[in-house]
């Protein structure tokens, strides 16, 4: 379970977050971490929060962000506000690491669906881009809509798509949520 000082790592991406405030910790309002984003990172896919608003703080370094298809750079002390439904990604291409303060509003379960997909690549089901397999993803999907939506193909299709898929999943020894990664 995420706490504050609870620290998760990507091995793949290389990417770290730290919990600074949990959806315990503010009665559900907002969801705070400390992002590490490794030097030279992939862009992610890019991806909406359907019923989020995210701010990101550049605390150090420098990261590249893609919205609504515009890209944009931030350096220290910039800032971005990132409305619900609004298409993005966000890396870091620079030779140095960047560090983010990186809130969520309101909470939800984004804290569970990140030590999910941490969980996930830590434990060697990713590709090298840290995205897992397309059965373990569409459990992921079905679970944390209201948090994480890929921004392709449209979300009717990946609904579609995912709920056939399911019973699949379920039958190679996936699922959507791994206690394990709950500690």
């Amino acid at each position: 379970m995420a706490h504050k000082g609870k620290v998760i790592n990507n091995p793949k991406t290389g990417q770290q977050i730290k919990f600074i405030q949990t959806n315990k910790d503010t009665n559900g309002n907002m969801l705070e971490m400390e992002s590490v984003f490794q030097a030279h990172s992939a862009e992610p896919a890019k991806h909406f929060h359907p019923l989020q608003q995210e701010k990101f703080t550049v605390l150090e370094g420098a990261i590249t962000v893609r919205l609504e298809g515009e890209l944009k750079k931030l350096t220290g002390g910039d800032q971005l506000t990132i409305a619900p439904n609004q298409v993005h990604s966000m890396w870091n291409e620079t030779g140095s690491r960047a560090v983010v303060n990186w809130q969520v509003f309101p909470a939800l379960d984004t804290e569970y669906f990140f030590e999910m997909a941490m969980g996930i690549a830590a434990h060697q089901q990713t590709n090298e881009l840290g995205m897992p397999g397309l059965l373990q993803s569409a459990l992921l999907a079905n679970k944390y809509s209201n948090v994480f939506r890929l921004a392709r193909p449209s979300f009717a299709l990946q609904q579609i798509v995912f709920t056939i898929l399911k019973p699949f999943a379920h039958l190679a020894g996936y699922k959507s949520y791994y206690k394990e990664y709950i500690d």
